[in-house]
């Protein structure tokens, strides 16, 4: 599990062991890649002195996969640390009777690996459903973070619940869908993206970790985290996490939106804005819901410009 997709994605994932239920713990994997506290001190001349990390967080169903480009545009200068949370990518994928997948326990997770590698003068770079993971473990330790980046998500309870994931949600056929065909996960490599087909090598890396029924139980688990009434437990989380986001107006915040995106549509970038108007927004007209493989090269210079501002 630790090399899931070596040959594209070679970089060599870390471990951690995080909490699951009736005291078992589990391996929680993440890519850790460029300099850091212990880079030698014949090399310091070359990193520049605010090269803080940058957090990747990822979504719904991909993995650290997603973020490979980061790695490679930006780890010669600054530490990227990109999480696999649990049951995703390279990490351990516990039954749900094992781990309580959901919004919280994710977020605690992602607050233990920031702890650990004592992470300070963080970006935050989320996608999808690691924008609420990512911005709620970040209102747990924002002593930790200096910058947040955006791309195509949400942290509030959805306004609208599309057609195609409500269907995911079905009683019986939406986990025999989800988990028995693998139907969210190479559907999501045809309906995220809007410019052209993703390549076969990158549509293989994808879906690489969900091989099984069982390997595929937090992709089902996400779909049915999103919280669609009050009573759901997830519902106070993500409406405490909104009443939290205009206190971080005050740092340097960056949205990029691919605009073609049928699931985070650009009510979900208005949303946002409404919370941080001071937000540099960079909408990408063409670009779907995996805007980060859309319009790689927009979204990647549009980063650097950001972090070389700030």
């Amino acid at each position: 599990m630790d090399m899931i997709a070596q040959d594209l994605l070679a970089y060599e994932s870390k471990s951690l062991r995080v909490d699951g239920l009736s005291g078992s713990t589990w391996t929680m994997r993440y890519l850790d890649e460029g300099p850091t506290s212990h880079t030698p001190s014949d090399q310091s001349d070359s990193i520049p002195s605010d090269s803080g990390p940058i957090l990747c967080v990822h979504g719904n169903p991909t993995w650290s996969f997603y973020f490979r480009r980061v790695v490679q545009r930006f780890s010669s200068a600054r530490r990227v640390v990109a999480v696999d949370h649990l049951g995703c990518g390279r990490s351990d994928k516990p039954a749900k009777s094992e781990f309580d997948y959901c919004l919280a326990s994710h977020r605690d997770n992602l607050v233990r690996l920031i702890d650990q590698l004592d992470l300070s003068q963080t970006t935050l770079l989320a996608h999808d459903w690691g924008g609420a993971i990512g911005l709620a473990a970040l209102c747990e330790r924002r002593d930790r973070f200096k910058r947040i980046v955006l791309l195509n998500t949400g942290a509030f309870p959805p306004p609208y619940l599309p057609l195609r994931i409500a269907a995911c949600r079905w009683p019986l056929v939406g986990p025999l869908g989800v988990r028995g065909f693998n139907a969210f996960a190479r559907a999501a490599q045809t309906m995220t993206v809007s410019r052209q087909p993703l390549p076969p090598d990158v549509r293989r890396g994808m879906i690489a970790p969900y091989d099984s029924w069982a390997n595929r139980v937090a992709i089902d688990a996400f779909v049915q985290d999103i919280p669609m009434h009050r009573s759901h437990r997830t519902f106070p989380v993500l409406q405490k996490l909104e009443s939290e986001l205009p206190s971080l107006s005050g740092l340097p915040i960056l949205l990029i939106w691919g605009m073609q995106d049928w699931c985070f549509r650009p009510e979900c970038l208005e949303r946002f804005q409404g919370h941080w108007p001071n937000a540099t927004v960079v909408p990408i007209e063409d670009a779907g819901h995996y805007v980060l493989e859309d319009a790689p090269n927009e979204t990647l210079n549009a980063i650097d410009e950001f972090l070389q501002s700030t």
